[in-house]
């Protein structure tokens, strides 16, 4: 019922902020780690840089996911070829496309530092996400600074929604933060392992 659609909508709604600001932080860390590789020369930022990717990209698709099943409710439709669907989708792509730029590149430094030059240019797309529902027609809601004449579905945050958008951002930042951290232990110890056998052999 007309409801029940309204209510998983809003429920979804934290879901898919929390994604969204999540991924959001992931690639301001990987722009950071990649910046600083490239002045310094320490892998362990070139690690930052990966590990942030990595999970940013699969809370990225953690955002559109949610937002498809938002828009079911909302606009009657799984998908529309909206300016800001389309550009996060086109970013989330990006990024997997950096994971398998890296993996296809076997020395070390020199996946390193292209894959720090590729970041840096993967991050552009950010702000083009961002502005891309103010800049075009959309029918994307604008939920922070502005509104958006065309949005459909889009609704004013009350205090109580704030409560508990704000709990959202904080859960999906300490799940980002943790998975990161988990990711560039474990690549440390990776790159540790393959000194080790470099050095045995």
């Amino acid at each position: 019922n007309l409801a029940g659609n309204e209510q998983l909508a809003q429920r979804i709604f934290y879901i898919h902020m929390g994604c969204n600001i999540g991924a959001f932080a992931a690639f301001i860390v990987s722009l950071i780690g990649s910046i600083t590789y490239l002045v310094s020369r320490n892998l362990d930022w070139d690690r930052v840089t990966q590990a942030s990717i990595e999970v940013g990209t699969i809370i990225g698709l953690g955002t559109i996911i949610t937002g498809s099943v938002w828009s079911k409710p909302t606009w009657n439709t799984y998908w529309t070829w909206d300016p800001r669907l389309t550009a996060s989708t086109i970013t989330v792509l990006i990024y997997v496309a950096y994971i398998l730029f890296r993996n296809g590149i076997d020395n070390r430094i020199t996946k390193a530092r292209f894959g720090s030059i590729y970041a840096l240019f993967a991050f552009l797309s950010i702000p083009l996400t961002y502005y891309s529902a103010r800049w075009f027609r959309s029918i994307h809601p604008v939920v922070f600074n502005g509104e958006n004449a065309d949005a459909q579905g889009g609704f004013a945050i009350g205090p109580s929604m704030s409560q508990t958008l704000l709990i959202a951002t904080i859960s999906f930042s300490l799940l980002f933060s943790a998975l990161m951290i988990a990711r560039w232990r474990q690549l440390r110890l990776q790159d540790r392992v393959e000194e080790l056998r470099e050095e045995v052999e």
